[in-house]
């Protein structure tokens, strides 16, 4: 009949229309998959997307389609998605269990451990009793391990430099080399300047500066740190310093002669020498890289001007901004008189007190 012919010529446009745009598809993935490199990574709602279809299509379609997976990955991520459906998960309760330590408790427990290092699971146990906890050294235990903390007997085998540098704080000296660029008669030269610094009260030693920094003259720099009386190492016991070359052995057999230990830090350890680092950066950045300095006498000066600047001028947020050793003419913290400023080299640095009435 005529609407039967109709309908299968239409039929055959339409399915001559699938197999083109198929065929596109089909070869459009080809191209596309050549060009891409390494492994196609796919996301959970992709591969459950791909696998619903692929059951329809069979393993022959997916096979002459030439897909990004074979055709038994894709029936595999099907099988795992019927599995999941009944696998009864989502309507499973979860049982009282053991309630979880509170992380208040949490906290105090890691920080009592690393704080004291001797201490076991029993004595961390009566500590938090005296706070008004109780919890078991079962807790305890389990509360270390999760956080990668060994056991007493593993922890007190050594010292920390942490731990070390607190304890030993008051009696700790540390020292540096820093380098400034000067222009001089030959040229730009190297100057290497040479400091020391009390880690208690910031308090900083301008030792020398020298452009050969040799043995002879980093002997010379010992014996005055350690000269009776007035040496400016005497009060200390321990010097920290890093493994520059120029710390030769000969240098720290002068200090030790004194009774100052000389205390060489692990390699490519500056946050263990934090305190001399830190001062480094800031008579860099607040002095020195803001100047063209001609002549070692010029280097001097600046140098001169930003200690006194350091000590008596500057707040120090380690010290609670604090100044180190402010004059008592300055008046610092009165809030009577007209405010006036101290200026150093040419106003780069400066310092606001109040002027005497």
């Amino acid at each position: 009949m005529p609407w039967q012919r109709l309908l299968a010529h239409v039929s055959g446009i339409v399915n001559r229309d699938l197999l083109l745009r198929n065929e596109y598809l089909a070869a459009e993935n080809r191209i596309l998959r050549a060009q891409i490199k390494g492994r196609l990574q796919l996301k959970d709602s992709e591969r459950k997307t791909l696998a619903r279809i692929a059951k329809r299509l069979g393993r022959k379609a997916l096979e002459e389609l030439g897909a990004i997976v074979t055709p038994d990955t894709l029936l595999r991520w099907h099988r795992r998605l019927i599995a999941k459906k009944f696998d009864g998960t989502k309507n499973r309760r979860a049982g009282p269990g053991r309630r979880r330590t509170p992380e208040e408790i949490e906290k105090l427990i890691v920080r009592m451990a690393e704080e004291n290092r001797s201490w076991g699971y029993d004595r961390i146990v009566g500590a938090l009793s005296n706070l008004g906890y109780d919890v078991s050294d079962q807790t305890v235990g389990n509360v270390l391990k999760h956080n990668g903390i060994a056991p007493s007997p593993e922890r007190r085998k050594g010292t920390t430099w942490k731990e070390f540098l607190k304890s030993h704080k008051t009696l700790i000296a540390a020292t540096d080399f820093f380098t400034q660029e000067v222009w001089t008669a030959r040229g730009l030269v190297t100057f290497y300047v040479l400091f020391f610094i009390d880690l208690t009260t910031r308090k900083v030693h301008f030792a020398g500066l020298t452009a050969n920094p040799d043995e002879a003259w980093v002997k010379q720099i010992a014996r005055n740190l350690t000269m009776t009386d007035w040496g400016f190492l005497l009060p200390f016991r321990y010097l920290l310093h890093d493994r520059d070359a120029k710390f030769c052995e000969a240098f720290r057999e002068i200090l030790k002669e004194a009774g100052v230990k000389p205390l060489a830090l692990p390699a490519r350890s500056p946050n263990l020498n934090a305190v001399a680092e830190r001062f480094v950066r800031s008579i860099k950045e607040e002095c020195l890289n803001k100047l063209i300095l001609v002549g070692e006498q010029s280097l001097r000066l600046a140098i001169e001007n930003y200690a006194d600047h350091y000590h008596g001028e500057r707040n120090h947020q380690g010290l609670n901004n604090a100044l180190l050793a402010p004059a008592a003419e300055d008046r610092v913290g009165s809030t009577n008189g007209p405010i006036c400023y101290r200026e150093r080299l040419g106003g780069l640095l400066k310092y606001y007190y109040r002027k005497v009435g």
